[in-house]
């Protein structure tokens, strides 16, 4: 993928396996939102690669699960 994909794809950062949205291509990197929540992390463009949209379903609902649970 190049320049890190469009803002709003998902990707995975091949270093680590993360699952992350777009947040913007600038400057030689790509700055990614975890899908499942958690905090924002920058990315070497030539290290994300398209993710499959199964894991990007698990990982969605993982975080609506984690937001539903109760105190």
């Amino acid at each position: 993928m190049t320049a890190g994909g469009p803002r709003g794809a998902y990707v995975v950062d091949v270093r680590d396996g993360r699952i992350g949205q777009v947040v913007e291509c600038e400057g030689g990197r790509v700055r990614l939102r975890p899908v499942d929540g958690g905090r924002e992390w920058d990315c070497p463009p030539e290290a994300v690669e398209e993710a499959p949209v199964g894991e990007v379903l698990l990982a969605r609902v993982r975080r609506i699960n984690q937001e539903g649970r109760l105190p």
